[in-house]
């Protein structure tokens, strides 16, 4: 089974306008709701793909039971922790000229409902895929993804990471089985600015020195570059497409990557082409990626 955890789900409020002026009346000429949080939007893709997923984290108040909803209906299943008081955060993006984000704080999260989660999270067991990502909220202790990781070790689970430096380098010790920097986030863990595919695999090895098992890296409309655990480095063109939407593009290549590494039965470089199309696909959409959308970019690739 595959599980998804979000310590700070969302609300999306996804708008956009002609231009934005502060301090007048703006109109929106297109507005969404969707429920958001990286874990979430993995969740999301996955029941697009045809996989289903259990998505854990808090959720509190009404928009936590719109988060829910949303993940019902496409086909992903959900165990979260129900806070008592306050509600899930609403993020605000907002684009016009530029692009503008505001980002809820959210829920107090006490300990007793963080024991609750780990309680959870201890159910998992060989064969198990978890996924870890997103940010830590303020009510939780900044080494939450090391207090989350550290008691799964040797459960034979495939936790895959995709987080800020800071979280990412203190869990390799861990030996995740995948994470997924993007180029940019590759320099800054090495506070170097990395400019060809060669420096880029260069820097992803230390990544694997470190204990990163699989490493993939992320490179917008440069495609995307994979580092194997037996010693493989692949790369590819990104596909061919207009930007409509990059949030949750590299959740959706998360997503893609699990959903083609089980069906073919743990081939990595199809795996790797899969999560290529899938983060494409959401990029080239108002939407997530869907699985038509995913197999006409994969064509392209293969």
């Amino acid at each position: 089974m595959i599980y998804t955890v979000t310590f700070n789900p969302a609300i999306d409020y996804i708008i956009r306008l002609d231009n934005f002026e502060t301090g007048k009346i703006n109109r929106v000429t297109y507005e969404q709701v969707l429920g958001g949080g990286k874990g979430i939007n993995v969740s999301i893709v996955l029941g697009n793909l045809g996989h289903k997923s259990t998505a854990l984290g808090f959720l509190a108040g009404f928009t936590g039971e719109e988060i829910k909803r949303q993940l019902r209906t496409f086909n992903a299943a959900d165990d979260f922790v129900q806070l008592d008081e306050g509600f899930s955060r609403i993020n605000v993006k907002a684009k016009a000229d530029v692009e503008t984000e505001i980002n809820g704080q959210g829920p107090k999260i006490s300990d007793a409902k963080r024991d609750e989660l780990f309680a959870k999270l201890a159910k998992l067991g060989e064969g198990d895929t978890l996924v870890l990502s997103g940010s830590i909220p303020n009510t939780l202790p900044d080494d939450m993804y090391e207090r989350t990781l550290e008691p799964l070790q040797n459960k034979g689970i495939r936790i895959v990471v995709d987080a800020e430096k800071g979280l990412l380098l203190k869990v390799l010790k861990f030996r995740p089985w995948l994470i997924k920097p993007n180029n940019h986030e590759l320099g800054d863990m090495f506070g170097v600015k990395l400019k060809t595919n060669e420096e880029i695999v260069e820097y992803a090895k230390k990544l694997q020195e470190k204990g990163a098992r699989n490493v993939l890296i992320s490179m917008a409309g440069d495609g995307a570059i994979l580092l194997t655990e037996d010693g493989k480095d692949y790369f590819s063109p990104a596909p061919k497409g207009k930007l409509v939407n990059s949030i949750g593009a590299g959740d959706s290549m998360v997503a893609g990557f699990i959903a083609g590494y089980n069906e073919s039965n743990g081939d990595y470089l199809k795996a790797f082409h899969m999560g290529l199309a899938t983060g494409s696909a959401s990029a080239f959409s108002e939407n997530l990626a869907t699985r038509p959308e995913v197999e006409a970019l994969l064509k392209t690739l293969e």
